[in-house]
């Protein structure tokens, strides 16, 4: 009738493998970027508007770090912090997405542009950002980039702003 030390090493066990699992990093967590972290804010998932009807969907930190993997991939060479190299006049920042015709302050809306570049007041197609067609980007991949940005538009300080002290 050895059970007592039985369960008495099951119990040590337990207690020796508790913590660690308790401890160890977060799957959602270790995958996101600091910056996403930090500047944006997110550790839980954010519900950002997808249409202009006002539907939401959630985009997790890890979401977010992808969208901005691929803003950095596809993006920075001209949209170094949210501004717009080739066009200094018309950021990233949410005063111009919403000034834009039609606005780009929606997922939906932010991929439709991605997907086919119009200039800033919607007249013709621009030759300043590329087409982003889903051979290239996943439409997944596309809403991740769109969410990153608009969440660095309306939560990151200095984004797409002239003056970084805002």
């Amino acid at each position: 009738m050895q059970r007592p030390g039985v369960f008495v090493c099951f119990l040590l066990g337990i207690l020796i493998i508790l913590p660690l699992v308790l401890l160890a990093p977060q799957p959602a967590l270790a995958a996101a970027d600091a910056y996403v972290t930090r500047y944006l804010k997110v550790t839980e998932p954010v519900a950002l508007e997808l249409d202009a009807q006002g539907n939401t969907r959630l985009f997790s930190a890890e979401d977010l770090s992808s969208g901005k993997r691929l803003f950095e991939q596809s993006c920075l060479n001209c949209h170094v912090g949210g501004a717009t190299l080739p066009d200094p006049t018309i950021s990233l920042s949410l005063t111009a997405l919403e000034g834009a015709t039609p606005p780009r302050t929606s997922v939906n809306s932010l991929v439709a542009y991605l997907r086919e570049p119009m200039t800033y007041d919607g007249s013709e197609e621009t030759f300043w950002c590329r087409q982003v067609p889903e051979s290239w980007m996943q439409q997944d991949e596309i809403e991740n980039l769109a969410a990153f940005v608009l969440r660095a538009a309306k939560i990151a300080p200095g984004w797409g702003v002239d003056n970084f002290e805002s």
